[in-house]
């Protein structure tokens, strides 16, 4: 219970009633309307800052994204960014956590529906191909494998909270259908990265190596047919 209601809760008066007086209880619920607005700007300060470390990230990449002009784009202190981010691979693992957290969350819903098991691997590869062929997520790759071998801990962040947590997210729901007798039997973990892997050869890397600029339409339909005709031939009951 909080704010005013705390201060008149029989039970919370009982409690403290020898330790603490009427008035100061109201006090002290007063007190904690400032502390909710504080957190609320924290809040807001904390996805300002990752914006603008995404669009740093992106635009010049991870090596020439420093703290000092991040902190000068947002107009305060280096020293307040610190507080928020102690050090340029938190803030870089904080961006991939926000980048990611709807992807997740999406796949969560795709890959907990107990209908069919074909159309639920479809809706997950045309979910997944549509997130990863955004301009956005190709930038991301780009800057990953750009900058990967002078910095390993760019690629180690990226690869635990994009390719590995989609690989497992998938891998949970390839073991419930195999267990179910819904698809054959296998290494869940291998099979989900199979299906990925087929997902990926066709516009994605294509787009990836600049081959083209964009996926006309069809092109994606076309990929997860592909992709779904050899993982079935080779997973089906």
């Amino acid at each position: 219970m909080h704010g005013w209601a705390q201060a008149f809760d029989p039970a919370a008066m009982l409690v403290n009633q020898k330790t603490v007086l009427y008035g100061t209880v109201i006090m002290a619920s007063l007190a904690d309307c400032p502390k909710s607005r504080r957190e609320a700007r924290r809040e807001s300060r904390r996805d300002a800052i990752l914006q603008v470390a995404s669009d740093s990230f992106l635009k010049c990449g991870y090596a020439d994204t420093t703290m000092s002009e991040i902190a000068a784009t947002l107009g305060g202190s280096k020293g307040t960014l610190w507080n928020y981010f102690p050090s340029k691979e938190l803030l870089f693992n904080a961006v991939l956590d926000r980048l990611t957290r709807d992807f997740r969350a999406q796949l969560t819903v795709i890959l907990n529906t107990r209908g069919d098991v074909e159309t639920t691997l479809r809706r997950f590869c045309e979910e997944f191909l549509r997130k990863v062929t955004a301009p956005e997520s190709i930038a991301l790759y780009r800057l990953v494998i750009s900058e990967a071998n002078r910095f390993p801990e760019v690629g180690r962040v990226f690869y635990d909270r994009g390719p590995q947590a989609t690989r497992q997210q998938l891998a949970d729901y390839l073991s419930v259908a195999m267990e179910g007798g819904m698809l054959r039997k296998a290494d869940c973990l291998r099979a989900a990265g199979q299906l990925i892997g087929l997902c990926l050869g066709g516009s994605h890397q294509r787009l990836l190596v600049g081959a083209i600029d964009r996926v006309e339409r069809g092109q994606l339909d076309e990929d997860i047919d592909r992709a779904m005709e050899i993982f079935m031939r080779g997973y089906a009951p």
